[in-house]
């Protein structure tokens, strides 16, 4: 099934006829993509705007400082012109932020310089916010445990945030890679300081909490300043469940559903597809206390909302290309892959448009 509104029993085809003819509801809510979607291609700045602006979106996230040829002032200040010329809206990225975590880059020198560094960058190519994350699913298991992290991490926030405050630029932090539930996220907002922490609410990473999407966006709703957007299949597994990213509209997130609340509760906030795929299903073994170690928090009525996906839900029946392979494959394997996230940002970049009625400039033809 490589569309929810494909039904295969015959009962349901009036019901589809019915649905196609009907168009979807005009949300009017900015569209882009994070540049993590087209990493194959190693593109910069200047080429990630064209691309953008041949698919008629009206923003896009620059997610990392290395998608950028310069960070000298002149360089960027071309950026946001250009941007700006082709009606294109930046938002802004760094990578992790917390030393104790398992992602965490000695290259990045202290992490306060290197958050006011995102953000000064921000400033200069015209964003208002900068996605930056805390850690990964390694850190709720590793030296330090999650607690330790969510500490420093709020420690640093704090110190960077008068500067962040004075430039303009909120610090949105993202749920990432099973690093953390959406509650745990707002712990860190609320004690940094809620006028300038953010939210970037990622639609996926919650499958590695064991989270619904729906009660990550409840959650953090009032907190969302940007998004990464993508679909998920889950399904049930002898350990628990098994998830896997797919392309938007591949999935079994109830996207509608979704774009009603989330025009409720960010109605600031853009839409940033990060496409995914490439990936192999990933198991999450809750029904063995091991897993539940880590997770002492968690609320029993939150998890039901996800084993109920899990229940309902069905693996992916499409084709795709293994992203984590072979790096030494030869170069038809790597073609392959960039041909690949290519045609699922575009598969899901027209399901936005088209079966969800998001973005703004391509409907003016």
């Amino acid at each position: 099934m490589l569309r929810r509104t494909f039904l295969q029993t015959a009962s349901g085809l009036p019901v589809i006829a019915s649905l196609a003819a009907a168009p979807p509801p005009q949300r009017s809510i900015p569209l882009g993509f994070d540049t993590y979607s087209l990493r194959a291609f190693r593109w910069k700045a200047p080429q990630l705007l064209e691309y953008a602006s041949s698919q008629k979106l009206d923003t896009i996230q620059i997610s990392s400082l290395g998608d950028y040829d310069s960070l000298e002032p002149p360089y960027l200040a071309k950026i946001r012109d250009k941007a700006h010329g082709l009606g294109i809206h930046i938002d802004a990225g760094i990578g992790c932020i917390c030393p104790l975590s398992t992602g965490w880059n000695p290259k990045s020198g202290d992490p306060v310089q290197y958050i006011l560094k995102g953000v000064g960058v921000a400033k200069a190519v015209g964003a208002n916010s900068m996605r930056c994350f805390m850690g990964a699913s390694a850190d709720r298991r590793g030296k330090y445990g999650i607690a330790a992290l969510m500490e420093n991490t709020i420690k640093t926030f704090r110190s960077a945030a008068p500067q962040a405050r004075d430039m303009g630029v909120k610090i949105a932090l993202e749920n990432h890679s099973g690093d953390m539930q959406a509650r745990e996220v707002r712990t860190i907002i609320e004690e940094s300081g809620k006028d300038i922490i953010a939210s970037c609410l990622d639609t996926g990473n919650p499958m590695w909490v064991v989270e619904d999407p729906l009660v990550t966006l409840e959650v953090l709703g009032p907190y969302v300043v940007t998004t990464h957007v993508r679909d998920s299949v889950v399904f049930e597994h002898p350990r628990g469940a098994a998830a896997q990213w797919v392309a938007l509209g591949d999935g079994i997130i109830d996207f509608h559903k979704f774009f009603d609340r989330f025009a409720q509760l960010c109605p600031n906030a853009k839409v940033q597809l990060e496409i995914i795929t490439g990936r192999p299903p990933t198991v999450l073994p809750y029904f063995e206390d091991e897993f539940w170690k880590v997770f002492p928090d968690a609320r029993s009525s939150e998890f039901a909302r996800f084993v109920k996906l899990a229940r309902d839900g069905h693996s992916y029946g499409g084709f795709m290309v293994i992203e984590d392979g072979d790096k030494n494959a030869p170069e038809e394997y790597h073609a392959a892959l960039k041909a690949q996230q290519k045609r699922d940002l575009e598969r899901s970049l027209d399901y936005a448009k088209n079966g969800l009625g998001i973005g703004i400039r391509w409907r003016e033809g």
